[in-house]
């Protein structure tokens, strides 16, 4: 598997080796022992999660104030402009964020380590979405940044209003987010 740091040295591409021919393809998605070799990422994952979302919706930007889940992501249908920001005070590259293309295609994953926000826009007309993560979801500790927020500045890829849940209208700017130290 082959890791890319990105300008956020935490979050990282891992592009796995695929091994293709005239019947298809097959590739390790995730193998603990390597992962953890081959990325010194050492997690001990405890939930998949599997969305399905069509053409122009946007989830995010999400994560957990207790119980932070680390998360391991990846698109097996369609193609997903993934973000990751980055909300731990204490850090140097806070409120930073970096983006991904996430495909089927391309077969991509994303680690996003605890203490990160997460979103995505569908690009295709539908995907689906993977991700392995770290703690159980906590409804009581679930929060979201406003996707738009003008002081990340995050530039989608939209030419319309991408569709949201009540949840991501309601997203709060980072200014007023309550994040990690």
């Amino acid at each position: 598997m082959n890791t890319v740091h990105t300008k956020i040295p935490e979050v990282i591409q891992l592009d796995p080796q695929v091994f293709a021919d005239d019947r298809g393809f097959f590739f390790e998605a995730y193998n603990h022992g390597k992962f953890a070799q081959e990325t010194g990422i050492v997690a001990n994952f405890v939930q998949d999660n599997h969305s399905y979302s069509k053409q122009n919706v946007l989830r995010g930007l999400h994560y957990q104030i207790q119980q932070p889940q680390g998360k391991l992501v990846r698109a097996v249908v369609g193609t997903i402009f993934d973000v990751v920001v980055d909300i731990r005070k204490s850090s140097t590259t806070f409120g930073k964020w970096v983006v991904y293309e996430l495909s089927a295609e391309n077969k991509r994953l994303l680690w996003i380590p605890p203490g990160f926000a997460h979103g995505f826009l569908v690009l295709s007309e539908i995907a689906e979405v993977l991700y392995k993560t770290t703690d159980y979801y906590a409804p009581q500790s679930d929060r979201t940044i406003l996707w738009n927020d003008p002081d990340l500045a995050i530039d989608w890829p939209v030419s319309t209003p991408p569709i949201l849940s009540a949840k991501d209208q309601a997203g709060k700017p980072l200014r007023t987010a309550e994040v990690f130290d």
